[in-house]
Formats: structure tokens, sequence, C-alpha cells
């Protein structure tokens, strides 16, 4: 007697390989290369994972899900992604859905952070020629930063110390996790439109003290980053610790490396200035001083001629009284000393803008020193963030890895201090 035949609909036999595919695979790991990227309106992510030999089709749901994500999706990107086989009836395909995915070969923040560099240096914020210098005298300093933290207490602690005349305004916010990009951005256009109706601000301090790098992520969100280049006040990132390197680092218009560092500067600047003024005071008084006597020697001058020109003029020409009397209208004391005021008025006038030409010029030639001296400088190289290597017993700087071999003693110098290391690995990149 014949087997009876079983006859399937292809309905049918797609639902039982969709069951046998999604039983034997659901939770898998699966490592491949994006291509045929597609994001859609409603969130939903498509693209294709292949390798040299296979590809299979993947699918992310939710476009909750895909916020998380922190880099950006592109053709060629390896990544490892975690879901389950499916299987998508109408077109009887089977795909991967997937619920967790991460790049190759690099922390997905890392990543997410090179992306957001590389896009916002090709769009020129780093630029040096859109970097606001600071105020040579704040008096009024604006701080964006939690109001439980460590970091606004540094600040009040060493302003109220170094300048007790400045005045803070703390617009206290959230420095990580959920809605803390929001509200830093949403504080420094407060701040903005604060200063635009005429409460002046001259400075804005924006940080938080150290963290790990997701604590720290707010400070590398694009909607931060550009409320720091789009602010018409100057701008201060103090993020975490000297180490942290954060994008609002770069967009500010200049970066200290602890929120303390940042107060510091503030109340520098007020120092030097009040020192620089004092000089340039005492300079200008100097130069009043000689002028005032060398014009009271010229009027003793003057009195002595004009005394001894009248008896002179009196002795020769007595005999003709109306020339006489004309003459002396002319010299009289009253109309000398009119004739004196004047010169005095004009003399006083270029004093005084003799003496604003000097302290202009003095404060020009004072900047051109300080532009100087601070290109000179070879530690403004380190402050940037550079090093110097060098071998640690003949002290020779090292410029090329040929000349350095694997367990080799290199001390390296930083900014601030320097570290001691040995050459495990060499790369000739």
């Amino acid at each position: 007697m014949s087997k009876e035949r079983k006859v399937l609909t292809v309905s049918q036999l797609t639902q039982d390989i969709k069951l046998i595919l999604e039983n034997t695979f659901s939770d898998v790991w699966v490592e491949g290369e994006i291509s045929n990227f597609k994001a859609y309106p409603s969130g939903h992510f498509y693209f294709t994972l292949k390798d040299e030999n296979a590809a299979i089709n993947a699918v992310i749901f939710g476009a909750s899900f895909n916020k998380q994500i922190k880099f950006k999706f592109e053709n060629g990107l390896k990544v490892i992604c975690f879901g389950r086989i499916g299987v998508y009836g109408p077109r009887s395909q089977y795909q991967i859905r997937v619920e967790k995915i991460e790049p190759k070969g690099i922390g997905s923040l890392q990543l997410a952070f090179e992306q957001l560099k590389g896009k916002l240096y090709k769009e020129g914020l780093f630029d040096e020629k859109h970097k606001k210098p600071l105020p040579l005298m704040p008096l009024r300093v604006g701080v964006v930063t939690s109001i439980k933290g460590a970091a606004v207490r540094d600040i009040i602690s060493v302003l109220k110390r170094r300048a007790p005349f400045i005045s803070v305004v703390i617009r206290p916010v959230k420095v990580q996790g959920e809605g803390a990009k929001e509200e830093i951005a949403s504080a420094i256009e407060d701040f903005n439109d604060y200063a635009a109706s005429g409460q002046d601000i001259d400075v804005l301090i924006v940080g938080r003290g150290g963290g790990s790098i997701e604590d720290l992520w707010p400070f590398n969100e694009e909607i931060v980053a550009r409320a720091i280049f789009a602010s018409r006040i100057p701008v201060i990132s103090a993020v975490g610790h000297e180490i942290d390197y954060t994008i609002s680092d770069f967009v500010a218009d200049l970066r200290a490396p602890t929120p303390s560092a940042a107060a510091e500067i503030v109340a520098r600047k007020k120092e030097d200035i009040v020192s620089e003024i004092s000089r340039h005071l005492r300079i200008m008084r100097d130069y009043i001083n000689d002028g005032i006597n060398t014009f009271y020697q010229e009027i003793d001058e003057e009195i002595y001629n004009m005394n001894l020109g009248m008896r002179h003029q009196l002795e020769i020409s007595r005999h003709q009284l109306k020339n006489i009397s004309n003459k002396i209208y002319f010299l009289s004391p009253k109309n000398l000393l009119f004739q004196t005021a004047e010169k005095l008025d004009t003399f006083n006038k270029r004093i005084a803008n003799a003496a604003a030409n000097i302290l202009q010029a003095k404060e020009q030639l004072y900047i051109g020193y300080l532009h100087r001296l601070n290109a000179l400088n070879p530690l403004s190289v380190l402050e940037r963030g550079f090093s110097l290597s060098l071998e640690l017993y003949s002290a020779r700087v090292i410029k090329d890895v040929k000349g350095v071999k694997i367990g080799d003693k290199i001390k390296t110098r930083l900014a601030k201090g320097s570290f001691i290391s040995t050459v495990n690995e060499i790369e000739n990149n």
C-alpha cells in the first residue's frame, strides 16, 4: 500500500520554515558589513548584512531604539549584530531582526565621537577665526552646570577668593542621562536671550566634573556643540579632568581642563589688566607732570621777556605818546594773559591727546608682546593636547619609530607633568 502524500500550500510551507528558523536561531550574534542601507520615515532601518560569500537581510524596528544608536549608519561599516532569525512571509525571505548592534573593532561611542568631530570640522565649527576673545575684565559670569555637583562649588570658591567683585549667575541643568543635552543647549540659548534683553553676561562657563565617557556624553552631542557655536557670549568649556576631551572643547572659544581652571582663567584676567593699567597710569602721570613743569617754565620766560620788551619800548618811544599807547594796548598784561590763557588751553588739549595716544600705543604694544610670547612659548603646543617623547636615559627627542625598539623606556612630557612608559609594540604607519 503506497504512503499517502501530504501536500502543503506555499503559506503552510513558509509557516513551517518560519517556525523552524525562529525556534532554532532565536538568539544569534552575526558579524558582517552593512550594504543597501535605507532609513524610512517610520524610523525603521533596513539593510543587508554580508561577507565575502553570503548575505542576509536585516531590519531594525522602532524609532525609539534607533535613537539610542550613537554612531552613524553607513554602507561599508563592519558591525556585530544580535537578534533573532525570522521569515517575511509575503516574499518567503528569511532575515535577522536586530535587537543590538555595535561597530566592530571600536566602541560605538568612540565611533560616534569621531564621526561628529569630522562632520563639525568640515563645517568649520572648530576654526580659530570663529573664536571670540574673552572680555578684558568680566564682571558677570554665567555658569551652566549641575547645581548638585562639585563643579559649581569649585567655580564659586575660586571666584570668591580671586575676584570677589565678579557676580555669578547659575543656570542649573542635568549634566548626564536622558534629557541632559537638551537642557544644556537650552541653558546656553537662555543666557544669550537674557543678555540680549539688556542683562550683561560677559562670559559663560559650560561644564561639569569628571566621569566616564557615558557620563560626559551630553557634551559630545551635536545640539550642545551647535548651541555653543551660535552663542554670542564667549564660552569656556570645562568638562571633566585634564585628560578628558569632548566636542564642546573643540567648539568653545576656550577650553579649560577643569571647572576650577575655568574660574582661574576668568579671575586671572582681572589681575593682569589692573596691573597693566596701573603701570600705564604711572607713565601717563609722569608725562603730564613733565609737560606741566615745562609749560610753567615757558610762562616764566614769556613774562620776563614781556617785561623787558615793555621797558625798552617805553624808553625809546616816550615822545610818541599815541604810538606808545597803541603799543601798550597790544602789550598790556590783560591782553597777554588772554593770549597766554589761550596757549594754556591749547597746551592742555595737546597734553590730553598725547596722553590718550600714549596709553593706546602702550596697550597695543602690550597686546602684541602677549601674542608673541604666547606664540614662542613651547608649552602652548603641549596645552593643546600634544606631547613630547624622549629616550629616558639619553634624553634624545624621539621623532621616528625607527629610533626606538621594543622594551625601550620612554619619558613623555605633557603640558602638566610627565610619565615613563615602555615600548610594547611599534607601528610603522
